[in-house]
């Protein structure tokens, strides 16, 4: 199985081939640049490195967010228009998952963290459960001092995974205090070839997406949708 994996939902953007049993080829930056202007000729680049032509993909993972509004259309967008056009399953994975993915051999709980502005942070809990890749908490957006509430009422130890973590560090150790670990910098960001992994055991269990239905995980309105409908509810009171 052949599969490419896309992110472009947060500053990271990341392109991923995999084939069957390794990653081929991955490309990962962590900058603040258009992804819709570098995203198609990353694709380009890693099928010419591995001799492979579009049709080669049978399976595309993608990530579905939350994060940024315009990245994660970025992204979604283009798995969509190369999954119909190649006529090939796509699975989209949670951004916060894939942030998690990676340290589930951590015995406690994990915690992805992406900044969601005004104290707020998209976030979710991960943990292997009996051997068994487990949400432990359904990712949501939330204020971080509820959160914070809410992993000291738990009694287990927490790690940390993200750069945002970085925004809240002070507030996240003074509530928590030795409850707490932080990811290392270097495993912070979603790796899209983790994207595809996760994507794969999906899809091996029988787990499609409708590639027509298949919509982001904002978790939340945009900030110009929300205030168009909270003046629709003025105008009609």
């Amino acid at each position: 199985m052949n599969i490419l994996a896309i992110d472009t939902s947060t500053d990271v953007m990341g392109v991923s081939l995999l084939d069957e049993n390794r990653v081929l080829a991955e490309v990962t930056t962590n900058l603040k640049k258009n992804h819709s202007i570098r995203l198609m000729p990353t694709i380009e680049q890693l099928f010419e490195e591995v001799k492979w032509e579009p049709k080669a993909i049978d399976l595309i993972a993608v990530a579905k967010g939350p994060g940024s509004y315009t990245g994660v259309r970025i992204g979604i967008t283009t798995a969509k228009t190369m999954a119909w056009a190649l006529k090939i399953p796509l699975i989209g994975v949670s951004t916060l998952e894939a942030m998690a993915y990676p340290h589930q051999n951590f015995t406690g709980l994990i915690s992805p963290i992406i900044d969601a502005r005004r104290g707020r942070v998209y976030t979710g809990l991960y943990k292997k459960v009996e051997n068994k890749w487990t949400n432990v908490e359904s990712d949501q957006i939330t204020p971080l001092s509820k959160w914070l509430n809410l992993l000291q009422q738990t009694q287990e130890a927490v790690l940390f995974v993200g750069d945002d973590v970085e925004l809240h560090h002070e507030n996240i150790y003074q509530e928590l205090g030795d409850m707490v670990s932080f990811s290392s910098s270097a495993f912070n960001i979603p790796r899209p070839s983790v994207i595809g992994l996760i994507a794969k055991e999906r899809y091996l269990n029988g787990k499609r997406d409708d590639i027509y239905d298949f919509s982001p995980s904002y978790l939340q309105l945009a900030e110009a949708e929300a205030k168009w409908l909270e003046k629709q509810k003025i105008n009609k009171g």
